[in-house]
């Protein structure tokens, strides 16, 4: 599994301390190395729900490697405004972390629209079998819950190929396996495929 470990400082707040690298946010890894060369040294980070915006934006900021406003297309346009000249005056990489796709953030202050049409994009893409097989993993681990080798065999093929469908079906795993106390067999694997998709989950050919 190819991960990373956050830098977090004493204190804290609980919650994952490692990053998933896969083929859905490398190329945003790769971007942070090169962060003194974006644009204007700004770039926007959007990605779907659960997919590590927030995790990978402490990473780049505890990292040294530049400040970070995570939920920016939330925050107050006039603050961003002077956050981003702020950064230019210091010269510091700044990362705008939005839920929405730069095209999508709809900002109504013309200087902070003309700037932030100049940063650079990153975007979180859709985790890949081995992707979607490390995170299965992760949050296993994460929730003290053992699966069987087979395990990433049988639900990658069949489970929603995106960060928060990965996350709800171990949930659903953990819960049935604790309802039923018993260990996660394949029939639970098979219930939580279709409790989170709300269909029968089809044998593969």
């Amino acid at each position: 599994m190819s991960q990373i470990a956050l830098p977090l400082a004493p204190g804290a707040g609980a919650g994952p301390s490692r990053i998933i690298v896969g083929n859905a946010n490398v190329a945003v890894l790769d971007a942070f190395d090169r962060a003194a060369h974006w644009p204007f040294r700004a770039a926007i980070l959007c990605g779907p729900p659960r997919s590590g915006k927030s995790l990978l934006a402490r990473w780049f900021a505890e990292s040294g490697k530049g400040e970070a406003i995570d939920d920016a297309d939330r925050a107050d346009e006039a603050a961003l405004f002077h956050r981003w000249n702020r950064a230019q005056e210091s010269g510091r990489p700044l990362l705008f972390v939005s839920a929405r796709a730069p095209g999508e953030w709809r900002i109504a202050l013309p200087d902070l629209a003309s700037r932030l049409g100049a940063a650079l994009p990153l975007l979180i893409g859709t985790p890949d079998d081995a992707m979607l097989a490390d995170l299965i993993a992760f949050h296993a681990e994460q929730r003290g819950l053992v699966l069987d080798e087979s395990a990433a065999a049988y639900l990658v093929p069949r489970c929603e190929r995106s960060h928060i469908g990965v996350e709800n079906l171990v949930a659903a795993i953990d819960r049935l396996s604790l309802e039923r106390k018993q260990p996660p067999t394949m029939a639970i694997w098979r219930e939580a495929l279709e409790e989170v998709s709300g269909r029968r989950t089809p044998p593969l050919p």
